[in-house]
């Protein structure tokens, strides 16, 4: 006797509950308005008029490096040409070669604003990360009253503090020096750099310096080995600030020094732009300005990611 064989292609029963489309497919499916030509001409014209301003901005500040660089390779009888040219007619090292004339003291000069800006950033930045690593990681009673007045050094003209800062170099005796220099830019430098540092390891999170503690680390292990790696970005915007400053400086290094032998760049250009008649060298001015700023530029576009970054991650936070 056999059983009777159920039926696989009857139809389903009708109380059997047919599963719904989901929302995604029903929204991917769905047809999507399209831009309408107005917006889309608007969100043209709103691009082109950003790279209008963009182009206007960038010329303002390429001119006139690039006139500093065709004025260095002109002729002196070229440069007295009226009206003046941008390009020059003929090219001309004469400007260059009386620049880095020995005899003009430009090399000494620029040997002794890398000795001060190099000093300046070595002995900022040391100072600026154990400043801000105090400030940013402990809460000591005072500690925003001595944050503040660390702050207003930024406050101060540097020009009102020459005359105090003399007398003071010369009762630690190292003025007329290049190391009296390096600690008065450091120190104008400072709270800028403290600020920057201190925002950077506020920013970093508790649990980090707790589970270091926990597995026995000491203070000086977790500031050098756990922190220094992540204030990366903050110390090298304090270095880059200290350097395009103390490599620019001009009125401190010309009041603090007397010997030309230790005059810094800027002072030797001051000092060497004026001609034959009184008149301003202007070959010979240009040539200097695009040496000085040959490491600036250097400097800027080697670092720019860790510079900004440490922008955003301190001064903005």
């Amino acid at each position: 006797m056999t059983e009777p064989r159920s039926d696989a292609s009857a139809p389903a029963s009708s109380s059997t509950a047919v599963a719904a489309p989901p929302a995604a497919a029903i929204a991917a499916i769905s047809p999507t308005p399209a831009a309408s030509p107005r917006r889309k001409r608007g969100r043209g014209a709103v691009g082109v008029w950003w790279w209008v301003g963009g182009i206007v901005l960038v010329s303002l500040f390429a001119l006139p490096l690039l006139s500093a660089v065709t004025g260095s390779l002109k002729s002196p009888a070229e440069l007295q040409q009226r009206p003046a040219t941008f390009f020059p007619q003929t090219l001309s090292g004469d400007a260059w070669s009386r620049l880095f004339d020995p005899s003009q003291g430009t090399l000494t000069g620029l040997a002794n604003s890398l000795v001060v800006a190099i000093g300046t950033v070595a002995l900022t930045v040391v100072l600026s990360t154990l400043a801000g690593y105090g400030f940013g990681r402990f809460r000591f009673r005072g500690s925003t009253l001595l944050f503040g007045v660390v702050l207003a050094g930024m406050m101060i003209p540097f020009s009102v503090l020459l005359t105090p800062i003399s007398v003071v170099l010369r009762t630690l005796g190292v003025s007329n020096s290049l190391l009296g220099l390096v600690l008065v830019y450091t120190t104008y430098q400072l709270p800028f750099c403290i600020f920057i540092m201190r925002n950077a390891f506020a920013a970093i999170p508790d649990e980090i310096e707790e589970a270091a503690m926990i597995d026995g680390c000491s203070r000086r292990s977790v500031l050098l080995r756990m922190f220094v790696p992540l204030v990366v970005p903050g110390i090298v915007t304090a270095a880059i600030f200290a350097f395009l400053n103390a490599w620019n400086e001009f009125l401190g290094a010309l009041v603090l020094l007397s010997d030309q032998a230790l005059f810094t760049l800027p002072v030797v250009l001051q000092t060497k732009q004026i001609g034959q008649f009184g008149k301003v060298d202007w070959g010979l001015l240009d040539a200097g300005v695009v040496v000085s700023m040959i490491p600036c530029l250097l400097i800027f576009f080697l670092l720019q990611r860790y510079y900004v970054n440490g922008i955003f991650s301190g001064a903005a936070k």
